[in-house]
């Protein structure tokens, strides 16, 4: 009678993976505005942002650049590799002391294949990351720069996500915020004023530094019609649920 296998299958644990080196994943460390990949580079690797935070940026082929996303801790980034895609198609660099691990192309087909919690893990992300891509399609075509501004500055603050929101996030000048609505600097000043005269933001400078204080269960940043008196935008702001953003030096 044919002897029983005695070695066991090691349970295989997400967190665990992601947060160390291994066979062809490697952890690496960026300072602050240090270049992780720039567009049009050879795509080789997939990156999973350990901590810190990460722009996307591109760039056109006159030189205007944009910003695309703001990355967190626990985000997948760089996986137009796995897909077929030979080159990068935008610039990722840290904007404060950020940790990256990076994971080879065949080892992340690799896992992807073989453990189901990690390929779960990454769907989901993946399908996060079409919502996301989608809500901002539609929020380019439909929405004014105002609007578009108080959704940019409610994501920065990462309102809405089922863990508990940061209390402090990291620095951001209005000039990326212009980057990410797609308008100009000038604008996005005259609506941050704007929105601290109705008493949601407080600010004393160009840097952003969100402070997230009582939320509430709902909350939406958005001017009172025009056609509304001062009086009556007052009123209405005074009724709104609190919800603050203090910037500072």
């Amino acid at each position: 009678m044919p002897k029983l296998k005695s070695k066991r299958h090691l349970a295989f644990d997400v967190e665990t993976y992601l947060n160390t080196a291994g066979i062809a994943r490697k952890i690496v460390h960026y300072r602050k505005g240090e270049q992780i990949y720039s567009q049009g580079e050879s795509s080789r690797c997939v990156l999973y942002l350990q901590q810190g935070g990460v722009k996307l940026t591109i760039t056109s082929s006159r030189g205007k650049e944009a910003i695309i996303a703001l990355l967190y801790p626990g985000d997948f980034f760089g996986e137009g590799c796995i897909a077929g895609q030979p080159l990068r198609t935008a610039t990722a660099s840290a904007v404060e002391p950020t940790t990256v691990l990076m994971i080879g192309k065949q080892e992340m087909i690799r896992v992807i294949h073989q453990e189901h919690q990690f390929s779960d893990r990454f769907v989901s992300h993946m399908l996060k990351r079409n919502v996301r891509v989608e809500e901002d399609l539609a929020d380019q075509l439909f929405n004014s720069s105002e609007k578009r501004l108080a959704r940019t500055l409610l994501l920065v603050a990462r309102y809405g996500k089922t863990v508990q929101p940061e209390k402090i996030v990291a620095k951001i000048s209005q000039e990326s915020l212009a980057e990410m609505v797609g308008t100009t600097r000038s604008r996005v000043s005259f609506f941050m004023n704007k929105f601290r005269k109705l008493g949601y933001i407080k600010y004393n400078s160009s840097l952003l530094r969100v402070v997230l204080r009582d939320w509430g269960s709902y909350c939406v940043i958005r001017g009172a019609p025009r056609s509304t008196k001062r009086g009556q935008r007052r009123r209405a702001a005074s009724a709104r649920p609190a919800c603050r953003f203090r910037c500072g030096d």
